[in-house]
């Protein structure tokens, strides 16, 4: 895989045994959103039987890949997206990362590829929060996002998928996205341009998903909004997702979120929400849901590894603004208090949704 691939696991050791400070030299009171590298990545590839070779830890860096690869050309790609979070007592842990890995085994699926297999993804996903452990904020001060990728880095010419698939793993130090459920989201309902349709990949984190959309959301903030909220393709009637994450609306003791149907990305915080309101007693429906149901509501929130349980303040559609609850006694904040609970270690995990790295 090129140069940072050559790296010898020795070296990596080497610099691993030299920085045993516990946090990196960082401002972790004014963390933010952008790109931080951290110190290590992991790599593995498959081979002509699709099976992967060991993976290895390098130090993090550029690494060559063919120009003919099919990721580059043709788009054979995935990502996901998990956080580690470090506990009150320093202790790191991860959530719900074997479902991570069972959605990029069914993308992988659906794009010709071989994928780690649940084992193979969660040790790989280990050794890199510990290889990256000081970059782990401290507790109440963030986490760290996790990057797997898999990515067909064989060469080919005509369509068709990759002789040898990529697996790679990178992270970076992220802060708390909405302190306290302060500055909701205000959404576009956009119905112009639609983010997925009927057979095609939109129920599938395929990186193919989303430069697709960077048109519609520039536009909307451009406007003053904070993100688009898409319609369905096939309609244009029905809500479905925001650019980057699900969307759920309430009305009464009833939760509504955009039914699973091919276009509709399963996340994973979606699926532990719709848990811990079916906890909390309230109904929960997955259908499809009317644009006309989203302005009569009274709470939406979004869902989504990078924002959490995000609220949502507004809706506009057609030059008409909806507002909504947001802020203390909201469903969104119960459950994002319940949820980061979980997280961080507050709340007790009987759910067996956390993992220790350490």
């Amino acid at each position: 895989m090129g140069s940072a691939q050559s790296s010898s696991t020795h070296k990596v050791n080497e610099k691993r045994s030299i920085g045993k400070e516990k946090y990196a030299n960082f401002d972790w009171d004014n963390l933010g959103f952008s790109l931080t590298p951290t110190d290590y990545m992991y790599i593995m590839k498959s081979n002509k039987d699709g099976n992967f070779s060991k993976g290895s830890l390098t130090p993090y860096g550029t690494f060559e890949i063919s120009p003919a690869a099919a990721v580059l050309n043709y788009g054979q790609g995935l990502f996901e997206g998990l956080k580690a979070y470090r506990k009150e007592d320093g202790r790191i842990q991860l959530f719900r990362v074997e479902e991570n890995a069972n959605r990029m085994k069914m993308g992988a699926e659906r794009l010709l590829m071989p994928s780690p297999s649940v084992e193979e993804f969660v040790n790989a996903v280990k050794q890199t929060v510990l290889a990256n452990k000081r970059w782990v904020p401290p507790y109440g001060k963030g986490s760290l996002y996790i990057r797997p990728l898999l990515m067909g880095s064989g060469g080919v010419l005509g369509i068709g998928p990759a002789p040898e698939c990529t697996f790679l793993i990178f992270t970076s130090p992220i802060g708390i996205w909405y302190k306290d459920g302060s500055k909701p989201k205000s959404l576009l309902i956009e119905d112009g341009l639609s983010r997925a349709a009927p057979g095609g990949t939109g129920g599938v984190k395929s990186i193919t998903n989303y430069a697709p959309v960077f048109e519609a959301v520039n536009e909307a903030k451009a406007k003053g909004f904070t993100d688009v909220l898409f319609l369905d393709a096939a309609t244009g009637k029905y809500i479905e997702e925001v650019s980057s994450c699900n969307v759920f609306i309430v009305k009464g003791n009833i939760i509504s979120t955009p039914g699973i149907q091919g276009t509709i990305l399963p996340g994973i915080t979606r699926k532990s929400v719709i848990e811990l309101a079916l906890d909390f007693g309230y109904q929960v429906e997955e259908r499809s849901i009317p644009v006309e149901d989203v302005i009569e509501a009274d709470e939406v929130f979004c869902t989504g590894t990078a924002v959490g349980i995000s609220p949502v303040s507004s809706i506009t559609y057609k030059n008409k603004r909806a507002k909504y609850k947001t802020g203390a006694k909201s469903v969104s904040q119960k459950l994002c208090e319940t949820l980061t609970g979980i997280q961080s270690g507050c709340i007790k995990d009987t759910k067996g949704w956390t993992v220790l790295v350490e």
